[in-house]
C-alpha cells in the first residue's frame, strides 16, 4: 500500500478475490488482509464449507477466533474502494456469480483488470455453495460493458492466461447466452451433489 505521509516502510495487506480454499489459503502468513464484505464473516469464522474446501490436509481454522488459531485484522472490501498502491489505483469491482464475494480490481489507468474467479479462459464454475446464476449474467453484463468503454485491455485472470478485450467479451457473451433453463437444471443438480459432498468432507475435518 502507499505509505501515509512521514511513514516508515510500506503496510503489506494480502487481497483475497474470494474466500475459495485456492485463494484464501495462505492469508494466514499475512498480518492483515482484505475480502469483499460479503465473504468477511465466512473467513473470520473459519467456514469450510463456503471456502469449498474437501481436502483434510487444508482447514480454515486457523481463522477462527480460539487460543490455537490465528488470529489478524480483516478489512472489508465495498464496491468502488480504491486500493493506493502509490503508482497504481486499484478499483474494487464486485462481481458476484461464482462467489457471493467475489471481485475484481480493476487498474482504469493501464486498462487492466485482475479477474479473479469471476473470469478466466475456460468454463466458467457456477454451481457450487452461494453461485448464483442471475449475479453472474449481472456480472457478465458489466464485463462486456467495460469492453465497450474502452475500460480494460489486458485480463490478468486467478487461472490460466492472460487474455485481451476481444475475449473478455466472448467469454462474457458466451456464457449469457448458454444460462438458459436447462443450463439453471443442470447447475442446480450439480450444486446439490456438491453441497452434499462438502458436508460429508468438513464433517470428517471437524471430527478430527
Amino acid at each position: 500500500l502507499a505509505p501515509a505521509e512521514g511513514s516508515g516502510p510500506r503496510p503489506l495487506l494480502a487481497v483475497a478475490n474470494h474466500v475459495h480454499f485456492d485463494h484464501s489459503g495462505g492469508l494466514q502468513h499475512f498480518e492483515e488482509v482484505a475480502v469483499h464484505s460479503a465473504e468477511a464473516a465466512a473467513l473470520l469464522q473459519g467456514d469450510n464449507y463456503e471456502a469449498v474446501t474437501w481436502l483434510r490436509q487444508f482447514s480454515l481454522c486457523h481463522f477462527k477466533k480460539h487460543d490455537n488459531c490465528i488470529q489478524f485484522p480483516v478489512t472489508n472490501l465495498f464496491a468502488g474502494d480504491v486500493i493506493n498502491l502509490g503508482d497504481r489505483q486499484l478499483t474494487v469491482m464486485h462481481m458476484p456469480g461464482h462467489s457471493r464475494g467475489s471481485i475484481c480490481l480493476h487498474d482504469k489507468d493501464r486498462k487492466i483488470l485482475f479477474s479473479g474467479d469471476v473470469v478466466y479462459d475456460g468454463s466458467m464454475i457456477d454451481w457450487l455453495p452461494y453461485s448464483r446464476i442471475s449475479d453472474y449474467v449481472a456480472s457478465c453484463q458489466r464485463l462486456m460493458e467495460l469492453v465497450d468503454r474502452g475500460l480494460v485491455e489486458k485480463v490478468l485472470p486467478g487461472h490460466f492466461n492472460i487474455f485481451g478485450a476481444e475475449r473478455l467479451y466472448r467469454l462474457a457473451s458466451s456464457y449469457i447466452s448458454q444460462a438458459g433453463v436447462c443450463h439453471k437444471i443442470s447447475t442446480c443438480a450439480m450444486r446439490s451433489i456438491a453441497s452434499v459432498a462438502l458436508r460429508v468432507a468438513n464433517s470428517r475435518i471437524t471430527s478430527q
